[in-house]
């Protein structure tokens, strides 16, 4: 592991998307990153698909072996909302990443610019504008009939001055063998954009932070039933849901697995925290998962990035 340098800052946000709505959520998007730099941090991280919103709930009128034309209806407008890498949004974030002079790591829907197909994905952009995307790997259940399996961008990192980033987006993080994939890489900052407001969740994440000796950036997001448009066909599922569809609880886990930042429940908020980026070296003295806490010569992994 390099030197790094000592303290990174991030701003965490919590917040509520617009739902359905592209432009809408990318504006919000840059109303945090200018709220965010009166604290100047280092790093900027949004929650999972908060671009143009996770469908908690929807079914999109998927059942076994059928579909409906209202579901085609509403699954053509999440399509329309969905973002083409390099298209004016990323510009847009692009150009607010260098006029802050910070990295921001956002979730976001992306169509494919050739085949249509629609894939949970995040990036993060650098001080410079550039960009790296990760797809998620696999969707979890039902999310499988909206965002295909990731067929490349499977495992990058960003460089910084804190050491590598990576990031995991909700259930990939319970792969064990794709969380080894970024321990090897040697992150020290694990990126986890999501949307798991479950209590099991926060030992999850404890239990990676420990694991990969690294820090555990949680980033949930909160939805209301409120949140979702009107004129959505599958208006009958959506009003089955609380009013509270996800309660958010982002919080920052140091390498101990121990809260920088205890979870924040139902609200929006910007959270601060700074990371004494020696801990992520201090710890591998007693462990270290990819180093001389484990057994090439029995275990090996083998990592297919194409």
């Amino acid at each position: 592991m390099k030197d790094l340098v000592h303290t990174c800052k991030v701003a965490l946000i919590q917040a509520e998307p617009v739902m359905f709505d592209k432009r809408a959520s990318l504006e919000k998007v840059l109303k945090y990153i200018d709220a965010a730099m009166q604290q100047q941090p280092d790093l900027i991280v949004f929650p999972e698909l908060f671009i143009p919103g996770y469908p908690i709930g929807m079914n999109f009128g998927f059942s076994m072996g059928k579909r409906t034309a209202a579901g085609r209806e509403d699954w053509k407008k999440y399509y329309d909302a969905s973002v083409v890498a390099g298209d004016m949004e990323f510009q847009a974030l692009a150009e607010a990443a260098r006029k802050s002079g910070t990295y921001v790591s956002l979730g976001f829907s992306e169509r494919d610019a050739v085949s249509g197909t629609l894939y949970n994905s995040n990036v993060i952009f650098e001080p410079d504008g550039t960009y790296k995307i990760h797809r998620k790997l696999k969707p979890t259940g039902a999310e499988r009939t909206v965002w295909g399996d990731a067929n490349k961008d499977y495992f990058p990192v960003t460089e910084t001055p804190w050491g590598p980033i990576g990031s995991m987006i909700c259930w990939e993080s319970y792969m064990p063998l794709a969380r080894v994939a970024l321990y090897q890489k040697g992150i020290t900052i694990y990126i986890s954009p999501n949307t798991n407001d479950n209590p099991e969740w926060q030992a999850t994440i404890q239990h990676i932070a420990i694991e990969g000796k690294c820090y555990f950036i949680n980033a949930d997001m909160i939805v209301r039933k409120s949140s979702y448009p009107s004129n959505l066909n599958e208006s009958e599922t959506i009003s089955q849901q609380p009013e509270m569809v996800c309660r958010g609880g982002s919080c920052i886990v140091d390498p101990y697995g121990h809260y920088v930042t205890e979870p924040v429940w139902d609200q929006e908020s910007i959270i601060y925290a700074e990371l004494d980026m020696s801990l992520p070296a201090a710890c591998k003295m007693e462990h270290d998962a990819v180093g001389h806490y484990a057994r090439p010569d029995v275990l090996e992994l083998i990592v297919n990035e194409r």
